[in-house]
């Protein structure tokens, strides 16, 4: 299914990080498709670094993958992320996606200045980044009580300690079994 794209936005967002553009103008002409799944975008590069929507029928040059799974990970800001998602095709405009993806910046405060002034846009700029605080610091409160209670209260997930316990206890008792079996060997043998 295919996902409308709205280039404007991005190219908005690509002329605030001039440095973006330079990344993608050596890469001008070329197509990448971006699989969401289960929709699909097709987006070319122009020869001033933006990007114009595509037919979904142009051959991509680079193709990549975002699962639900991968798509949460970006959303929580998992820098890990960028290793697991699949990319084929040219491994150049892959690179020069990547590090505009990883580092592109969207100065929402510069854009609300512009309609509601300068102090304005900062007072909602700071009220959305302590919003933004508040609600990973009351996520990792939640997660911290949750793994608390299902290791102390209502033991569904093993501690660090116990595990590696378990582990010794595992390697003891292979040792124990191997040394009988050796025993029975040199017993039958007699």
């Amino acid at each position: 299914m295919k996902l409308p794209v709205f280039p404007g936005p991005i190219n908005h967002v690509l002329r605030a990080n001039s440095w973006a553009l330079e990344r993608l103008k050596p890469h001008a002409g070329k197509v990448m498709r971006l699989n969401l799944v289960p929709f699909s975008s097709t987006l070319g590069i122009t020869d001033s670094g933006e990007v114009t929507a595509a037919t979904i029928e142009a051959a991509p040059d680079v193709t990549i993958t975002l699962t639900p799974g991968l798509m949460l990970r970006l959303a929580a800001r998992d820098t890990t992320v960028w290793n697991d998602i699949p990319i084929d095709g040219d491994a150049q405009l892959a690179a020069a996606l990547n590090a505009v993806a990883r580092n592109l910046r969207w100065d929402v405060e510069e854009d609300l200045s512009r309609v509601f002034g300068d102090i304005a846009a900062h007072r909602m700029a700071e009220s959305a980044r302590t919003l933004e605080r508040w609600g990973r610091q009351s996520a990792n409160n939640v997660a911290r009580s949750f793994t608390e209670y299902w290791t102390e209260e209502q033991p569904l997930i093993a501690r660090a300690h116990e595990v590696a316990q378990f582990n010794r206890d595992v390697d003891a008792l292979r040792d124990d079994v191997a040394r009988v079996e050796k025993r029975l060997e040199n017993l039958l043998a007699r």
